[in-house]
């Protein structure tokens, strides 16, 4: 299986997310989640990625 196409596509995706979650982890503050349930955790999330956007947009402004 890991010698077939589909599972390199996966990998180089895989990869991306794994950069992109290690980022917001060690960068930004990402962490286990303070509140409970599935609703809290995606808030928790899309609120760190909208804070680590409007960091970036902030910053390429000055």
């Amino acid at each position: 299986f890991q010698v077939s196409e589909y599972f390199k596509e996966k990998a180089k995706e895989r990869y991306k997310i794994e950069a992109k979650n290690s980022e917001l982890k060690n960068r930004h503050g990402y962490d286990v989640a303070t509140s409970s349930g599935l609703l809290g955790m995606q808030i928790q999330g899309a609120m760190t990625i909208f804070a680590v956007n409007l960091k970036r947009i902030l910053k390429l402004n000055d």
